[in-house]
């Protein structure tokens, strides 16, 4: 059976569901944008509830993950330091551009 372009069956692209991870607020995660790379698996966060906090990129995504200055991704302060964090997942253009449309990022 061959499908045509005005066939219920054909996938449209731009309707195509984008799944996006949002920040659990009871595990303490927010919402951060990487303002500056400092080295050795270490970037300088400004994160959504006002805090500037010196994040870790853990050993499980720096391989997997290129994180660079203006991404945004979700951050773990630290219970026991609240100036640093762990950052846990990295946005993708069409996940942030979600996550404005849907009024989870505020001004950046």
């Amino acid at each position: 059976m061959k499908l045509s372009p005005n066939s219920s069956d054909f996938e449209n692209p731009e309707s195509s569901t984008t799944r996006v991870r949002t920040p659990r607020k009871d595990q303490g995660e927010v919402l951060a944008v990487v303002e500056n790379m400092l080295g050795a698996n270490r970037v300088k966060l400004r994160c959504m509830d006002g805090v500037v906090r010196m994040g870790r990129i853990p050993g499980s995504m720096k391989k997997k993950t290129w994180i660079r200055e203006g991404d945004i991704v979700i951050a773990v302060p630290w219970d026991f330091q609240d100036t640093k964090a762990d950052v846990i997942w990295k946005y993708t253009r069409p996940q942030v551009n979600w996550l404005e449309r849907k009024g989870f990022l505020k001004s950046r």
